[in-house]
């Protein structure tokens, strides 16, 4: 069983689930919007995305956003995914973010497109 995020209670009271690619989905949000120190018992989960919205635009924080994200996935999420590819786009205060990757267990390819705003 897979618990959905955020956590809540469905229909029946019990503690709602997902399917394993929402699950996976809603992992991949978690990694991304989660700041470093963010949570008491990892302190280095997550990436700090959100913080990056107010850095200076360029292609040098695009690249080091897409090697930040990279990383953060393998290391949170190496498991259950094989990251294919990342591609980062700021645009006036919004980061977008496309993460092309195939679940491991059932080896389907999925793209999920994230983004945040200011």
């Amino acid at each position: 069983m897979q618990i959905g995020f955020p956590f809540r209670i469905d229909g029946r009271g019990r503690t709602a689930d997902a399917d394993l690619d929402t699950h996976v989905r809603q992992l991949l949000e978690q990694v991304l919007f989660t700041s470093p120190g963010e949570r008491v018992n990892r302190p280095t989960f997550g990436t700090g995305l959100a913080q990056l919205v107010f850095a200076p635009n360029g292609e040098e924080l695009a690249t080091a956003t897409q090697f930040l994200v990279q990383g953060a996935l393998q290391q949170w999420l190496g498991d259950l995914i094989q990251v294919e590819s990342v591609d980062v786009v700021s645009v006036e205060g919004t980061l977008s973010v496309t993460v092309r990757y195939v679940v491991r267990r059932t080896q389907q390819r999925q793209v999920a497109q994230l983004s945040r705003g200011t």
